[in-house]
């Protein structure tokens, strides 16, 4: 898919589809309105006749108008609240895959979305029709037909910078998305932590702002990182600590910490068996930084960027962590491991002490961490926790604006009670009760005196086996980053 932008009028336009928008339940646009006086009220008779769309994300096409260049008109009903544009995007891509278009104009960065200033209103349109457009054949023998399409995105003179931005923006957040959903699907045989840190010294290869280092084992035992080292232990895989770095200006860097478990059995507290396949994609937190990081360097930003990936597989052997042990973090803290299927926690922990070297202006961690926050919030927002309200309003206003949304949790300090050991600093479960809060919690004892958040990824990372990886939450990560200028 290639994104064009045409200063041309409605009518003009040459294409094999022409797509206007339709707000539900209100007066024609202004896009559609000009259509309509050009072919004679044509519109305002399908309306009365009650033959244009209704019902949201419903399309209905018209062939060959009078006085009007392209060759078809299609009318897409839209809500004109924030999640209206994405819905209307993506149902516009699989239009466009379905019949196979070759050339399409679109139309709706100028129709009214929930108050969106138009470059973000052309960031999200492109963002999400070439994330819709995204296909992963990778390890199927016949590949699927990738059908090109170009798009025209209509504008003027007045509105091409801002339209050129948004589009730009779109374009960067929409590749890193594809990175993560491309990391996300790789079957654990294939992305292991050896390959995350190849894919990671890759991307920096291909811009001149990051940088990378890659810690071996050697490296992180000479940190004494014990809690991340007592997860990898069980694997014949060997972890890596990745440190991606776009320094693109001045000042304390953003730090973005994702967990990479490549592959998470549980340990010796083994997951059931159904649906384990799934565990492949306990490294989206992983991939959401490298996608991040991505999109960060394509778009050159001016600010100062560190994603930090702790990976490793999660395996039971005899080697393996057992319930019940005890290991020493890097930050001397002790922690009695009562499951080793709550793992994560255990290599962020590490991770996070680690990255307050760099003393970071905030520091997030981005992770798969409980199914309990699938239980609490489905699969709709990401749960969010944090010890700095600023912060964390930070990340509820860009989730909203980027509509890749997030929900904020307590972690007061009744919940840390819960994780208290009779025999160690900490334990690493505190029960049933609040599971998601309280795996919160116990990052947070890492990152005490720093802005520091949480994303709790499990229920937004990927929604079922056969859609895949869903690209989340690139779009709230860059969007809190571009708000930092």
């Amino acid at each position: 898919m290639h994104i064009k932008i045409k200063d041309t009028a409605i009518e003009k336009v040459s294409a094999d589809v022409l797509f206007v928008g339709l707000e539900v339940e209100a007066d024609f646009s202004a896009a559609l309105s000009a259509l309509d006086k050009i072919t004679a009220g044509f519109f305002t008779r399908l309306k009365k006749q009650r033959l244009l769309p209704e019902k949201d994300g419903h399309i209905r096409t018209f062939y060959q108008l009078p006085n009007i260049k392209a060759q078809s008109v299609a009318v897409i009903a839209y809500k004109a609240d924030q999640k209206g544009l994405p819905k209307a995007a993506k149902n516009i891509s699989a239009y466009l895959g379905d019949y196979r278009i070759k050339q399409a104009a679109v139309t709706l960065t100028g129709n009214d979305f929930a108050d969106l200033s138009l470059t973000t209103k052309a960031k999200l349109l492109v963002q999400n029709l070439l994330s819709a457009a995204y296909i992963c054949d990778d390890y199927k023998s016949e590949k699927e037909d990738k059908h090109a399409t170009d798009i025209i995105l209509l504008s003027n003179k007045k509105d091409r910078k801002a339209i050129t931005a948004g589009v730009r923006q779109g374009s960067a957040i929409a590749a890193g998305m594809n990175t993560l959903k491309t990391l996300g699907n790789a079957p654990g045989n294939v992305c292991t932590p050896r390959y995350l840190a190849a894919q990671a010294k890759k991307l920096a290869r291909q811009y001149d702002s990051l940088s990378v280092d890659i810690l071996k084992e050697k490296d992180i035992k000479a940190l004494k990182m014990g809690a991340l080292l007592s997860v990898a232990k069980g694997s014949i895989e060997k972890p890596r600590l990745i440190k991606l770095e776009h320094k693109g200006g001045e000042g304390d860097p953003i730090i973005l910490v994702g967990k990479g478990v490549t592959f998470d059995s549980g340990g010796i507290s083994l997951k059931p068996g159904a649906g384990m396949d799934e565990m492949k994609y306990d490294m989206c937190g992983a991939g959401s930084v490298i996608g991040t990081m991505q999109a960060v360097a394509m778009l050159d930003l001016p600010v100062n960027v560190i994603g930090i990936i702790p990976s490793v597989e999660n395996m039971p052997s005899d080697r393996a962590s057992k319930p019940g042990d005890i290991v020493t973090s890097m930050s001397g803290k002790t922690i009695e491991i009562l499951n080793t299927d709550a793992e994560g926690r255990l290599i962020l922990c590490d991770a996070i002490t680690y990255a307050r070297q760099f003393k970071p202006k905030a520091l997030i961690d981005i992770a798969t961490l409980t199914g309990a926050v699938i239980i609490g919030l489905g699969r709709h927002p990401s749960g969010l926790m944090s010890n700095n309200d600023e912060l964390a309003k930070q990340l509820i206003q860009a989730g909203e604006t980027s509509a890749d949304r997030v929900w904020q949790l307590p972690i007061w300090p009744e919940y840390v009670e819960q994780l208290k050991s009779p025999f160690a600093d900490l334990q690493n479960i505190g029960g049933r009760e609040a599971g998601t809060i309280t795996a919160g919690c116990f990052l947070g004892e890492f990152a005490k005196d720093i802005a520091w958040a949480h994303l709790d990824i499990a229920g937004t990372a990927w929604q079922t086996r056969k859609a895949g990886a869903t690209g989340r939450p690139v779009p709230l990560l860059v969007e809190y980053i571009m708000a930092q200028l």
